[in-house]
């Protein structure tokens, strides 16, 4: 196989993978819904980011803006001003992320990148807020809405992005173990013939890393829920009603 083919059918699997991210990201905006006050959250930005990292923020981006247009024609009731939400919001945790870690791709990597993503997303959906609630709630003034900050806005997005931040490290080793068996290729696969195999003792040592940042995650996940419950009057809900 020439090399020029095979880059070829290596794009077209890289175009078939976002796609099946896109899927999956779609269909997590429809079935889990997260919602305190007017403010709704779900898990598409876990899966996204998880797409962005294997295979880079570019094409992160690309999911990003698919999806919430996707989302905006089929069942988002926020219309236009929902879809620039959706896209400032995701897109900033998204590519922020995937593209430290793509500079990166170690654990280490990987904590400051979602750490990064928890703090850049919320610190845009302040501002985005501040710009865009009063065209959407009728009536409402910016004072208004900056009065919500504190009490609502702040701890909305950070439990949003945090919870989202968890489920990158809880899923991303089982989606990407899962794809590099179907054949697909991240942009963190090289060749075959430059890998070094690494010594027993360093495997062991990452193995026990994975399973302690696996329980922190799962301890932050649990967390932020419970915060999200009992202190914003949060509920939950599978599917559309």
């Amino acid at each position: 196989m020439s090399r020029t083919t095979y880059k070829s059918e290596n794009r077209i699997r890289t175009i078939v993978a976002v796609g099946v991210f896109c899927a999956f990201a779609y269909i997590s905006c429809v079935l889990f819904h997260f919602k305190a006050a007017f403010l709704t959250f779900d898990l598409k930005d876990a899966v996204m980011t998880i797409g962005g990292m294997l295979f880079g923020p570019l094409y992160g981006l690309a999911t990003t803006v698919i999806v919430a247009v996707l989302e905006m024609l089929t069942v988002s009731t926020t219309g236009f001003y929902g879809l620039i939400m959706n896209i400032a919001a995701s897109a900033t945790f998204v590519c922020v992320g995937s593209a430290i870690y793509m500079h990166r791709r170690k654990m280490s990597g990987a904590v400051i990148g979602m750490a990064s993503s928890v703090a850049a997303m919320t610190a845009v959906m302040m501002g985005m807020n501040l710009i865009i609630t009063p065209l959407f709630m009728v009536g409402s003034t910016v004072s208004d809405v900056a009065a919500m900050i504190p009490t609502l806005l702040l701890p909305f997005n950070l439990t949003k992005a945090v919870f989202n931040a968890s489920l990158v490290f809880i899923l991303y080793k089982p989606i990407s173990k899962a794809l590099s068996h179907a054949g697909f290729r991240s942009v963190s696969t090289g060749d075959v013939s430059e890998v070094t195999q690494p010594s027993e003792s360093t495997e062991k040592k990452k193995a026990l890393t994975n399973v302690i940042v696996i329980i922190v995650a799962v301890a932050l996940a649990a967390a932020s829920l419970t915060f999200f419950f009992l202190k914003l009057g949060g509920s939950f809900s599978f599917g559309r009603s």
